[in-house]
């Protein structure tokens, strides 16, 4: 049995205040073709909002659930496991108002756009397999795909928490094994009834859930999966850096592109080191979300930022984070069509933008105060067996 820590972390704000912000960006992204894309996180780095949820998702899967195995229990188990059949079915609630909110634009708008686009088109191709997809998990529309990724790995999760917390070394290597093989292999799940596999690749991206859990349990047990070290936050900065600079110089933008191809082709480095791919969670793209989170886990002020009162709707946001996304995401699909209608305006882009993230704080703000009613209420009086009042028993008669 491990070692019960010595303290127990509190709710760091930090994840709630990045994962609101993640969100906002994905939003953003999802609605494409507006000028606000140009500032999310996509464009200064080489990972983009996804790699960074995922990450949080596992920081906070380590943080909500790890307790619960310091003497493992099924109940532990199932608690998670619960939270996994949540996710599978808001996914079809996303997916299924995507199809309906595509079909509506054709029908009442003459818009036939969206039916053509996100893979909603395979529906009158291959109709069939497509209802068998869906519910499946092998069919995943676009913009929908990336609870079916948190869920299956939350299958496996009370096992990954296991080996966090027994064997935390091991389980890295096994997470940088299986990630390498995927890649080598190109391994993947499969799809149907379209060839292929999944767009976020689980046997790939657990590498980074894996991550984030394991700083999770760490955080849990009041301490740091990776130590604070001078040389390692540099070095995370200057690689931060130079992406920032490979994205936005042009002739170093060439420049190390043909890098690349050359390492790949002439001195046959594998793919998922050279390329920036995002199925398989490429080197390029893992090491810039990693770095990113370490060297912004080690700066004191951005702690004080994430818990000052501007920063509070994002956190509000990132606490409530599920409902938020799959608000977003319908709403993603009615603002395309919209923008198909529209064309590309900036004022009336922003508008939209400015609509739908308002309905999402608007969510976020509900589900708050009935969480927090919810936990003011005073708990139900169990009377002991056997002690039922006359009024009780007389209530039973009449019933």
């Amino acid at each position: 049995m491990p070692d019960h820590p010595p303290r127990v972390a509190g709710r760091d704000k930090r994840l709630d205040f990045f994962r609101g912000l993640a969100l906002v960006m994905i939003f953003i992204n999802h609605v494409p073709g507006t000028v606000w894309e140009n500032f999310t996180s996509r464009n200064f780095g080489f990972s983009d909002a996804a790699e960074g949820f995922v990450l949080m998702s596992g920081i906070a899967a380590g943080l909500a659930y790890s307790k619960g195995f310091w003497t493992p229990t099924w109940a532990a188990a199932r608690k998670i496991w619960r939270r996994a059949w949540t996710l599978y079915l808001v996914h079809l609630l996303t997916t299924f108002w995507a199809i309906a909110i595509s079909a509506a634009f054709a029908l009442w708008f003459a818009a036939p756009d969206l039916l053509h686009q996100n893979q909603v088109w395979i529906l009158f191709q291959k109709p069939l397999g497509f209802l068998i997809g869906v519910p499946a998990l092998t069919h995943q529309l676009g913009y929908t795909n990336i609870l079916p990724l948190y869920a299956t790995l939350l299958l496996v999760t009370p096992a990954l928490i296991l080996a966090a917390l027994r064997f935390p070394r091991t389980l890295l290597v096994g997470s940088v094994l299986l990630w390498a093989l995927t890649g080598q292999f190109r391994l993947n799940l499969p799809n149907f009834p379209n060839p292929g596999g999944w767009f976020f690749n689980p046997l790939a991206w657990q590498i980074i859930f894996v991550m984030g859990l394991l700083t999770g349990v760490a955080l849990k047990k009041g301490k740091r999966f990776v130590p604070i070290l001078p040389w390692l936050q540099a070095l995370t900065a200057a690689y931060l850096l130079l992406a920032l600079i490979w994205l936005k110089v042009p002739v170093v933008y060439d420049m190390m592109n043909h890098f690349m191809r050359v390492l790949n082709r002439d001195l046959g480095l594998p793919f998922y080191i050279t390329a920036f791919d995002k199925t398989f969670a490429t080197v390029p793209r893992l090491l810039h979300v990693l770095a990113l989170a370490y060297l912004l886990s080690t700066l004191g002020w951005v702690r004080h930022l994430a818990a000052s009162g501007w920063a509070e709707p994002f956190a509000l946001l990132g606490r409530h984070s599920l409902q938020v996304f799959a608000t977003g995401t319908i709403l993603c699909f009615a603002l395309q069509g919209v923008k198909d209608l529209t064309g590309d305006q900036f004022l009336f882009d922003t508008l939209l933008l400015a609509m739908g993230l308002s309905v999402q704080f608007g969510v976020a703000w509900l589900a708050d105060r009935w969480k927090g009613e919810a936990s003011a209420r005073p708990a139900p009086k169990v009377a002991p067996a056997g002690a039922a009042t006359a009024p009780q028993t007389a209530a039973r008669g009449t019933a």
